[in-house]
C-alpha cells in the first residue's frame, strides 16, 4: 500500500512535551554509540509511557533493567562474557533511569534498593568487560571516594583520563560519555563519585562543594601512583555541571596536560534562574529573603512538579530556606581572576541550543588566557545540539579525543 511520507519531527520537536523527559530519551539514544542502550529497547519502552509524570515511567525502565540483568546472568553462566557485559551495561543505564524517575514519588527506603540494583549491574559489567578494572578507594578528607581504574587489555599508551561527573549523572552514563571512547584509543580511565554525586550523596549524605580542587588534588595524587599512568599524559574530562568544576580545579591544579569541559559553565545558578520570573530574580539579587521564600513556597503549593524539581536540584546543597539554597549557589562561579590562573590547554564544547548554560562556553573561553581555550562547536545540522550533545556522542568522541591525542603527544 502507498504511504504518506511526512517529515520526521522527533529530533526537532522532541519525544515528549516535558523537557526533562525528552532530554532523558535523547541521552539514552546517545548511549547507543557506546553500547549503553539499544535504540529499539528505548523506543519500545517510551511507546508505553504517557506524557504525565507518574510511576509508569520508572516502572517501565525498572522492568527492562531487571530483564536485562537476568539475561546477563544467563549469558555469564553459559560463558558468553561479551553478551553478558552488553546486557549488564544497558541494564545499569535503564535502572539508573528507573531510580531517577522515582524522585518525588517514593522515599529513600523505596528508592535506594533500585540504586543498589543499578550499581550492582554496573559492577557486573566491569567484571565482564573487555578491559581491566580495578576498584579504588581514594583517600579524601576523613573518608574515601569510591572509584574505578579501567585500562585496555592491550595497547595502553600511558595516557590517563580522569573524569568528573555532572550534578546527577550515573557512573554508567559517564562510561558512555568518556570511558568507552578513551579505552578504544589506548587511554586508561579513572571514574569516581565525588562529593554530592551518586553514592557519596545518596548513601553518605555528603553534598557538593564549589572548590573542587580540594577533591581533584587527592584524586590526582592517588592516580599518579596507579600502574601504567604516565604523569606527562594526564588529561581531565568533566561533563554537564563539571563544566564548572573542571576550570575551577585547573586554576589551582596544574598537573594536567590537557582538559575538556563539556560544556563550559561560568555560573551554575543560571540553570536555576531560568525557571524564575523576573520579580523573583530581583528579590533574590536585592537580598529580599522573606519575599523570595514566601513567593517560592506559594508556587510549590500549586505545582507539585515544581516542588519535586526543587527538591531534586537542592539535595546536594546545604539545607535551609529557599533563599539560603540560592545563596549557596553563588560561589559556584568562574570569575576572570580564576580563569586567568588556568594554564592547562582546555577544550570547551559549545552546542547549539544549550538549554542550561547558554552562551557560557564562549564566555569561559573569552576569560581564559590567549591560546589556552579551544571552542568545539556542535550544530543542529550535525544532530549535535542540546546540552552535552546527547545524540551525537560518537561525533563528540572524535573531536574530543583527536584534540586530546594531539595535546598529549606534545
Amino acid at each position: 500500500m502507498p504511504r504518506n511520507h511526512a517529515h520526521h519531527t522527533a529530533f526537532t520537536n522532541g519525544f515528549y512535551v516535558d523537557e526533562g523527559r525528552d532530554f532523558a530519551v535523547r541521552l539514552l539514544l546517545g548511549y547507543c554509540a557506546s553500547g549503553g542502550a539499544d535504540a529499539g529497547e528505548v523506543l519500545a519502552t517510551i511507546a508505553n509511557c504517557p506524557e504525565e509524570h507518574d510511576l509508569d515511567w520508572s516502572n517501565a525502565w525498572l522492568a527492562l533493567g531487571r530483564r536485562l540483568v537476568e539475561a546477563g546472568d544467563a549469558s555469564s553462566a553459559a560463558g558468553h562474557r561479551v553478551s553478558a557485559a552488553s546486557a549488564y551495561l544497558r541494564a545499569s543505564n535503564y535502572l539508573s533511569q528507573a531510580f531517577d524517575g522515582l524522585d518525588g514519588f517514593a522515599d529513600d527506603e523505596q528508592r535506594m534498593p533500585i540504586f543498589a540494583e543499578h550499581r550492582a549491574a554496573f559492577e557486573k559489567f566491569l567484571d565482564h568487560g573487555d578491559f581491566t578494572a580495578q576498584r579504588l578507594e581514594i583517600p579524601y578528607e576523613d573518608t574515601t571516594l569510591p572509584g574505578w581504574y579501567l585500562t585496555p587489555k592491550t595497547g595502553h599508551t600511558g595516557a590517563t583520563l580522569v573524569t568528573i561527573n555532572g550534578s546527577d549523572g550515573s557512573v554508567s552514563a559517564l562510561w558512555c560519555a568518556a570511558a568507552f571512547g578513551a579505552l578504544r584509543r589506548g587511554y586508561g580511565v579513572v571514574l569516581y563519585d565525588g562529593p554530592g554525586q551518586q553514592s557519596m550523596l545518596f548513601e553518605r549524605g555528603i553534598g557538593f562543594r564549589p572548590d573542587w580542587e580540594a577533591v581533584l588534588r587527592p584524586v590526582t595524587d592517588y592516580v599518579l601512583k596507579l600502574p601504567g599512568v604516565d604523569a606527562a599524559k594526564l588529561a581531565l574530562y568533566g561533563i554537564s555541571q563539571a563544566g564548572y568544576w573542571v576550570p575551577r580545579s585547573l586554576a589551582f591544579e596544574h598537573r594536567y596536560a590537557a582538559a575538556v569541559a563539556d560544556p563550559g559553565v561560568v555560573e551554575v545558578r543560571t540553570s536555576w534562574l531560568k525557571f524564575f520570573p523576573k520579580p523573583l530574580i530581583d528579590a533574590l539579587d536585592k537580598g529580599r529573603a522573606e519575599l523570595f521564600n514566601r513567593e517560592i513556597s506559594l508556587g510549590m503549593k500549586f505545582s507539585p512538579a515544581t516542588r519535586r524539581m526543587w527538591d531534586w536540584r537542592a539535595r546536594p546543597y546545604p539545607h535551609g530556606s529557599f533563599y539560603d539554597t540560592m545563596q549557596a549557589l553563588v560561589p559556584y562561579t568562574i570569575t576572570p581572576a580564576i580563569a586567568e590562573q588556568i594554564v592547562t590547554p582546555l577544550l570547551i564544547t559549545d552546542p547549539d541550543h544549550e538549554q542550561f548554560w547558554p552562551g557560557q562556553s564562549q564566555a569561559l573561553a573569552a576569560m581564559c588566557r590567549d591560546g589556552i581555550a579551544t571552542l568545539a562547536r556542535f550544530t543542529t545540522a550535525e544532530g549535535a545540539d542540546w546540552h552535552c550533545q546527547p545524540m551525537a556522542r560518537a561525533l563528540t568522541d572524535e573531536r574530543m579525543f583527536d584534540w586530546l591525542d594531539e595535546k598529549l603527544a606534545r
